[in-house]
């Protein structure tokens, strides 16, 4: 299967780390849907990454739908919890916890970039906020245990870190970390997995 996406999108990362975590065989191919000859736009109808191109040239998008496809190809490790919907419930609900914290900055970013004339401080005021509201809530989730959810690393996990990397990357004057130490301990923890060292290693 091929992976079609960026090194900096946190869709993809996320995506990424659920295929090293589960041990699947891929290639990623870098493909920014922006870039003429983009093979993104033919594969997904909405033109967007990350985009999971199977063997048969079937094409799973977005990232919720790949990483819970990617997730029953095996059972080491299970990401997602197969019989117990209040486990499941909470894995996936961390996961659009993660995801609308990306959603978040990727609007921050794209407005921060428009000429200044152009911009909506409002916009910016607004999603910047539900950045803060969402890292107080997974800082108090999270408390002291090992992982997001469970005993063992979930979905959770990845979409967690995946989303406080691509914070880092765009925007480092966040201090996150000193906001909420127990965040910044996982995080570190987490970050020093082989999938996640792997990803940034591209």
């Amino acid at each position: 299967m091929k992976l079609l996406g960026t090194n900096i999108s946190p869709y993809v990362r996320k995506v990424r780390l659920v295929l090293l975590e589960k041990n699947i065989q891929h290639e990623c191919l870098i493909n920014p849907p922006r870039e003429p000859g983009s093979q993104v736009a033919r594969v997904n109808p909405l033109g967007r990454i990350p985009a999971l191109i199977l063997d048969d040239e079937t094409c799973v998008y977005d990232s919720p739908v790949i990483a819970e496809y990617v997730d029953t190809l095996n059972d080491a490790p299970i990401l997602i919890p197969r019989n117990n919907a209040l486990a499941r419930m909470r894995v996936k609900r961390w996961e659009a916890l993660a995801d609308g914290i990306m959603d978040s900055a990727v609007v921050v970013r794209t407005e921060s970039i428009r000429p200044a004339e152009k911009q909506e401080p409002g916009n910016i005021s607004r999603h910047n906020d539900a950045i803060t509201r969402a890292l107080a809530h997974a800082a108090e989730q999270l408390g002291q245990h090992e992982w997001c959810e469970g005993a063992s690393i979930t979905l959770a996990d990845l979409a967690l870190v995946s989303a406080l990397i691509y914070l880092d990357l765009r925007q480092a004057e966040r201090d996150w970390r000193g906001a909420h130490p127990n965040l910044a301990a996982w995080f570190a923890r987490v970050s020093k997995r082989a999938s996640v060292r792997a990803t940034f290693a591209e």
